[in-house]
């Protein structure tokens, strides 16, 4: 691996949301965060997650108004959100743990849904389905193909003709119009 120095156009671009920037910082990073997160937990999904949270924070940050401002700490900024993330998955995990290690499972009853729950769920369902068609293109066939359809990742890369680390990027920008949409929509059937 080539180390890369980082300078104040780089960590513009970045906060620009300059494609080309954005997808050589995963791709960069994704491999240092690969690399220590592999001896600190045992599961392939755990470091994704891990791995996908960092992005998602450092990328907010980096853009948020009082952000990093010097591009010559942008390697330790990125170090120390991954150990912020770390820390909470270890948190998270030992809580789950001793949650069922209590006997708690025992006392875990299954209810059928109520009739109301059932007519939440498709209102639920068709706000959703009328979001989707208010993205763009792009934004739309993604969220289908990944997180409705769990269509496999490379296949999506390779119709749309973009990395992995680039996959998470653009569906992480996805979900973030989808949201924006959806409080925009609580927010319009609040007042009515």
């Amino acid at each position: 691996m080539q180390f890369f120095a980082f300078d104040a156009a780089y960590l513009e671009k970045l906060r620009s949301g300059d494609a080309r920037t954005e997808e050589h910082f995963v791709s960069y990073f994704g491999e240092l965060i690969q690399l220590k997160l592999r001896s600190r937990l045992s599961s392939r999904e755990a470091i994704e997650d891990v791995r996908q949270e960092t992005f998602v924070r450092v990328l907010g940050l980096v853009r948020s108004p009082k952000g990093l401002r010097e591009p010559d700490r942008l390697g330790a900024f990125v170090n120390s959100v991954c150990n912020h993330v770390l820390l909470e998955h270890y948190r998270s995990k030992n809580k789950t743990e001793s949650f069922l290690d209590s006997d708690a499972e025992a006392t875990l009853v299954n209810h059928d849904p109520s009739a109301l729950s059932l007519l939440e769920t498709k209102d639920a369902q068709r706000i959703v389905h009328q979001i989707l068609k208010e993205l763009t293109d792009r934004d739309r066939m993604l969220l289908q193909s990944v997180l409705l359809e769990e269509r496999d990742k490379d296949e999506v890369c390779n119709e749309f003709g973009i990395t992995r680390d680039y996959l998470r990027v653009l569906v992480h920008r996805a979900k973030q119009s989808f949201k924006t949409f959806y409080i925009s929509r609580l927010g319009d059937s609040r007042m009515n």
